[in-house]
């Protein structure tokens, strides 16, 4: 043990550094910021939103702003893929639990039903937030390239879960994994959403059940799908 030089202070003892604490901070820190940007995005627009009332509103700093998230297309990144995983952090579609629930479903009318849930519950958590950012697009660039990013990824999504029905034996014979892929595409979406929900006041269990039965009629056998209606 090394000894004291004379004269000098005395050793302090050096502070333990609490990284699992400093984490849980940064973390409720960066939720408290993209709830704030949310709000104000939806209330505001994605334009008229600054950086200085979005880290106003979350009791921050405009560097603490720019340190836990990024700029304002970071912001609506990270608020899409929160809405897309429902959790708060981003997650590959194929490590999401309700994605998982459906490739286990072995039986093909209740593997769509719960699609149809899924469908219904990211919406409604991302569809607002997608209307902000889509209206705002055209004059920011950076936003726009996210949102192409962001429409290609779903579309893969939407493949994944044909390439999952026609690999189980459960896709409609003679129906084209592409077209098949461009229908999912269509009806889960925010635009279709926004059509049935905002325009026509859909209850969210009303546009549920017509998914899963729309999807069961266009791409199940005709003995999986359930009877059209007289």
């Amino acid at each position: 043990m090394p000894r004291a030089v004379k004269g000098s202070p005395p050793e302090r003892p050096t502070r333990r550094y609490d990284a699992p604490r400093r984490r849980a901070a940064a973390a409720a820190t960066r939720q408290r910021i993209l709830a704030a940007a949310r709000e104000l995005f939806l209330a505001r627009g994605y334009a008229a939103t600054t950086m200085a009332a979005v880290a106003a509103a979350a009791g921050v700093s405009v560097e603490t702003l720019y340190l836990a998230v990024g700029p304002k297309p970071a912001m609506v990144r990270a608020l899409v893929e929160r809405a897309l995983s429902g959790e708060d952090r981003p997650v590959p579609p194929l490590e999401r639990a309700g994605v998982r629930e459906i490739e286990a479903e072995p039986d093909p009318r209740r593997k769509v039903q719960r699609f149809a849930r899924l469908v219904r519950e990211m919406q409604e958590r991302l569809a607002p937030i997608w209307t902000v950012a889509e209206a705002a697009a055209p004059a920011d660039a950076a936003l726009s390239a996210l949102l192409e990013e962001l429409y290609a990824r779903h579309v893969g999504s939407m493949r994944l879960f044909v390439d999952h029905l026609a690999q189980a034996g459960h896709l409609r014979a003679g129906l084209a994994p592409d077209l098949a892929t461009d229908l999912l595409w269509a009806m889960n979406s925010p635009a279709f959403y926004r059509l049935l929900a905002s325009q026509r006041r859909w209850s969210g269990d009303t546009l549920e059940r017509f998914l899963a039965d729309a999807w069961q009629l266009l791409l199940l056998p005709d003995a999986a799908a359930p009877p059209a209606a007289p």
